[in-house]
């Protein structure tokens, strides 16, 4: 699992260079085990720092197309509201509680 995850942290790093990546493969398919322990011991804190970012951006574009998906997102919320008062459905007091709520 290890094997595979070297190449693609490498590869998702965009503060090294090329010539960096491609000497870790070079060396990762001449002595695969000793360039693993090598990387890990080296870059495994950048390495766990890169998934971890990867993951929270991953959640957040997640948690804000089910938030849009669902009409709970703010901006949608305050302009179904505006809707709803232009045609006269809600009064401007059931507007201004709608908009504080999902300013909330």
């Amino acid at each position: 699992m290890i094997l595979f995850r070297i190449p693609a942290d490498l590869f998702s790093d965009h503060e090294s260079s090329g010539l960096a990546k491609s000497g870790w493969i070079i060396i990762l398919l001449l002595v695969p085990f000793l360039t693993m322990f090598l990387y890990l011991i080296t870059r495994g804190n950048g390495m766990t720092e890169r998934a971890m970012a990867a993951s929270e951006a991953a959640q957040s574009a997640q948690e804000g197309y089910i938030r849009r998906a669902a009409g709970t997102d703010p901006a949608t919320q305050i302009a179904n509201g505006q809707e709803l008062l232009k045609t006269g459905a809600t009064s401007q007091q059931e507007f201004d509680a709608l908009k504080t709520k999902a300013l909330a």
